[in-house]
């Protein structure tokens, strides 16, 4: 994954509404979820929804479809899964990760 795009779907989810908006659609699934269950769920104004939703788009990690009348938005997992890729790539410098319930004491060796 390219730096830039990394940065730019970091930026777009570096704000709580959208933060929420992505995950709602992350769990969601391959369903995904109209605008107006989105605003319900979120308790979002229309509006507001819209710009975060045009966001989240640009940034490529929401994409949209038309079904009939409605507009049904849904995560892009393979850009999530390349996102989370390129931030753990070279973790531990190819070393076993730390357990995630063990505390780093850097005042220890």
């Amino acid at each position: 994954m390219e730096e830039a795009n990394v940065i730019k779907a970091l930026a777009a989810l570096a704000q709580e509404t959208r933060l929420r908006i992505f995950r709602l659609l992350v769990v969601a699934g391959p369903q995904g979820q109209t605008p107006g269950q989105m605003s319900e769920a979120l308790g979002a104004a229309p509006t507001a929804l819209s710009f975060h939703l045009k966001e989240l788009s640009h940034a490529g990690l929401i994409a949209a479809e038309r079904n009939g009348r409605n507009l049904i938005y849904r995560a892009s997992i393979p850009l999530m899964n390349d996102l989370l890729g390129f931030l753990t790539d070279h973790c531990c410098e190819g070393q076993a990760c730390l357990d995630v319930t063990t505390k780093l004491d850097c005042n220890t060796g």
